[in-house]
């Protein structure tokens, strides 16, 4: 499924359009891990310089993403913008790759019982 519609805000820098077109080339590729079908979900991201720093690791990135009644959420916060970004892509990627593996594994387990139940009777 391709992934969907991104909702980007900004508190306390300028959203710029090559911001935006950055999240959407980072966040992109994990539409292959939202299962199919899923016509209710939606992602909304924020991103935020921290007023309180001058220096350091100022730069706030948090996504939402919302799925099939579910809610995934990564969070992170770098010295550099395209850093936190990558950063809450990673966490956001391995939760979805999470629970992708649990619902394998369930399938599998039914498949399993199924056929030790033919198998044995």
């Amino acid at each position: 499924m391709a992934f969907p519609q991104i909702t980007v805000k900004a508190t306390n820098l300028q959203l710029s359009p090559g911001l935006s077109a950055l999240i959407d080339q980072k966040l992109t590729p994990l539409g292959k891990h939202i299962p199919e079908g899923a016509t209710d979900a939606y992602c909304r991201v924020e991103v935020e310089k921290l007023t309180e720093h001058q220096t350091g690791k100022i730069n706030r990135v948090e996504i939402n993403l919302f799925a099939y009644g579910r809610t995934y959420r990564a969070e992170a916060t770098e010295e550099q913008i395209e850093k936190a970004i990558d950063q809450a892509r990673d966490e956001l990627k391995r939760e979805l790759e999470h629970v992708e593996g649990k619902r394998h594994s369930l399938v599998r387990r039914g498949a399993r019982a199924l056929k030790n139940l033919l198998r044995f009777g």
